[in-house]
């Protein structure tokens, strides 16, 4: 049911650093053939600071833990693709089908595989309007019980960042911004909201990780990482492409999870590329200190 790579079979077997990655960024979060160039990019930076990437998707049934270059173009040409999370992942797997992780499913995944660290773009959590619709990720209950911390560019700005706080905190996954006091969202480092915790340096980070697992708390750890200065977007000009790719989905009556890709295209296309532009380098930077923290972990262990 897993298969995994020899490269990162052979890292898992040398107790070497290694970093998952999600895949519905290849197809459903990125047009082609953007999303293939940027995954492997993403791949690259992994290596580059020292571990060994390992991107996560099932394919005709099987989870795999490290892809081909072929996996990755295929995932990204292919249409119709399923964004799996949890609640998917027996009828995929026992349909043989084929589908793009989510936060949720690629977390599960790495922790059978023994992985410990996940980069990502951003995380689900508390959409907006959860009081009527009771929209919530199962990334936030995923993180709750799974002993694998993710590092991303804190929450989608398109949730409600301060319900989807809250949910953290009453579910006991520590939230740690990296290098500044204030919360990101996304594409900006700001969203208005003061991070619960800061920490300045990968090995302070390493050494929190360590301590929970210890302490035998289980969960994940949301390690946010403001997108780099020179990409982050107004925070309130984000908010204004949010609010009208929202009442365009609720015209259009898309629920559930086609919800987020939708948005994330819409905003893409009112804003001329420069939100895709955003969200690749700040993946690309998650995969840089994801990698780093993987390193100080290692060395500790």
């Amino acid at each position: 049911m897993i298969i995994i790579s020899p490269e990162v079979q052979q890292a898992l077997d040398a107790n070497l650093p290694i970093v998952a990655l999600e895949s519905t960024i290849i197809s459903h979060g990125m047009p082609w053939p953007q999303n293939a160039i940027t995954a492997k990019l993403v791949e690259d930076e992994v290596r580059k600071n020292g571990a060994v990437p390992a991107t996560i998707a099932i394919r005709d049934g099987k989870c795999l833990v490290g892809l081909r270059d072929e996996d990755i173009d295929y995932l990204g040409q292919t249409p119709d693709v399923w964004k799996v999370s949890l609640r998917d992942m027996p009828y995929i797997i026992a349909k043989k089908l084929t589908g793009a992780t989510t936060v949720a499913a690629t977390m599960r995944i790495a922790s059978m595989a023994g992985i410990k660290i996940f980069a990502t773009g951003g995380i689900g959590g508390v959409h907006r309007g959860a009081t009527e619709t009771m929209d919530i990720s199962a990334d936030l209950t995923e993180m709750a019980h799974t002993n694998v911390a993710i590092v991303a560019a804190g929450v989608k700005s398109i949730l409600d960042i301060g319900l989807t706080l809250e949910y953290l905190e009453t579910s006991g996954i520590p939230v740690v911004t990296y290098g500044q006091d204030a919360f990101p969202s996304f594409y900006s480092s700001k969203s208005g909201f003061q991070s619960p915790l800061r920490m300045d340096t990968p090995q302070e980070l390493a050494s929190l990780l360590e301590a929970k697992w210890d302490l035998g708390l289980n969960g994940s750890v949301l390690i946010a990482n403001p997108v780099p200065k020179e990409f982050e977007m107004e925070q309130e000009a984000i908010e204004v492409h949010i609010l009208n790719a929202l009442k365009e989905a609720d015209k259009l009556h898309i629920k559930g999870k086609e919800v987020t890709p939708f948005l994330l295209k819409a905003i893409a296309e009112h804003t001329h590329g420069e939100s895709l532009e955003a969200n690749i380098a700040l993946i690309k930077n998650n995969a840089k200190i994801a990698s780093q923290i993987a390193v100080a972990l290692h060395q500790k262990l």
